[in-house]
């Protein structure tokens, strides 16, 4: 951690560092330096995950491109809040990310937000409006940029029914004998695959417009002041990219809307609660309702259940494959985690009218 801290522009002696093991993807430090007036400065190191992302240049500058916009509305918003928002610090050679074979892969540097908390798990409706805020200011944030600015750094990432192709060819390699272990998983995703299109059919008929979008919008993507619990700001942006607001709203469904952790196993604690799903509905269209259409306004619950099922067909898929995209503990972990995530979407569905009712209640509010 020292070896690679100081291939970039940080201040002061290493003293010490530890892991954040709370992601699935990239492999991230958080260090510690003391400078000489004797202040201890943390930052965090991060090395981008080159299976998962093919081209790591290309996502820097996805990354590099956003930060510097956000930054630049902030400080025309409110200088004071500027050293709350995520910030990358350049390393040897005037670039904001390294290269070393030897530790593997591509580092970079980001700025520790100080004074601020995540949760794995969304607590109360509180924390559940603030991630909706959080989220819908970040999508508000960045509703001016061109979506062909940015890059696709994973392709068709959020295209359900691609993802559902993806798996039925998992199925019919079976490479680690696997499907004798989920026949009535992969039975219910056939019953529910003809509604996996919607939204892509309706973003290419035109009706739901192409955004600059998160695409991962786990409570734990959002920093939370440690007193208060008000978001501070939204982080982990290598999957933003063009994409439809309601991958992102959806997502937040399938996250903060559910108490239980995406891989308990008992499925009678996994269910979808109201009262979460009606603060983080609030929250993200205080911030968002502005420049969101009606028509992405109507499919917000819709989108829940499709996000969950998607992410489903995606551990399903992942367990039959061998366990390569995901960072398992066990070897049954990702279909524990499709189970849920099953379970989930079912609890969703279930509750779809009265989503819908609620959300219109709220758009009504904003219209007087």
């Amino acid at each position: 951690m020292a070896r690679i801290g100081d291939q970039f522009a940080v201040n002061g002696d290493f003293l010490y560092g530890e892991e954040l093991r709370n992601g699935h993807i990239n492999t991230t430090y958080r260090v510690c330096y003391r400078t000489e007036e004797g202040h201890e400065d943390r930052y965090i190191l991060q090395r981008i995950n080159d299976y998962v992302f093919k081209d790591p240049a290309q996502v820097m500058r996805n990354v590099e491109k956003v930060i510097r916009h956000i930054s630049w509305k902030i400080l025309r918003r409110r200088r004071d809040a500027a050293g709350q928002t995520l910030q990358l610090y350049p390393a040897r050679g005037g670039r904001n990310y390294i290269t070393l074979p030897e530790e593997g892969g591509m580092w970079r540097c980001y700025n520790n937000i100080e004074g601020t908390h995540t949760y794995d798990v969304v607590e109360n409706t509180r924390q559940a409006y603030q991630a909706g805020y959080a989220f819908g200011s970040f999508q508000d944030l960045i509703s001016d940029m061109n979506p062909e600015d940015i890059n696709e750094s994973i392709p068709d990432f959020h295209n359900t029914p691609k993802r559902y192709a993806a798996l039925q060819e998992s199925i019919r390699k079976d490479v680690m004998d696997r499907v004798k272990n989920c026949t009535a998983e992969i039975e219910l995703l056939r019953q529910w695959a003809p509604r996996l299109s919607t939204l892509v059919d309706m973003q290419a008929a035109g009706v739901l417009p192409t955004r600059i979008t998160h695409n991962d919008t786990k409570i734990n993507n959002v920093m939370l002041d440690e007193d208060t619990d008000e978001a501070v700001c939204v982080i982990d942006l290598d999957t933003v990219m063009p994409g439809l607001s309601l991958y992102d709203f959806g997502d937040m469904v399938r996250t903060a809307t559910c108490m239980a952790s995406e891989d308990e196993e008992d499925l009678s604690k996994v269910h979808m609660q109201m009262p979460l799903f009606e603060s983080l509905a609030e929250g993200y269209l205080d911030a968002a309702h502005r420049f969101l259409l009606p028509a992405e306004i109507d499919r917000m619950a819709f989108a829940g259940w499709l996000i969950t099922t998607e992410i489903a067909i995606r551990f399903l898929a992942d367990y039959l494959d061998g366990d390569r995209y995901f960072r398992v503990c066990r070897s049954d972990h990702n279909l524990i985690r499709a189970r849920n995530q099953l379970a989930l979407a079912r609890s969703i569905e279930d509750n779809l009218p009265a989503m819908e009712k609620y959300i219109r209640r709220l758009v009504k509010t904003y219209k007087r």
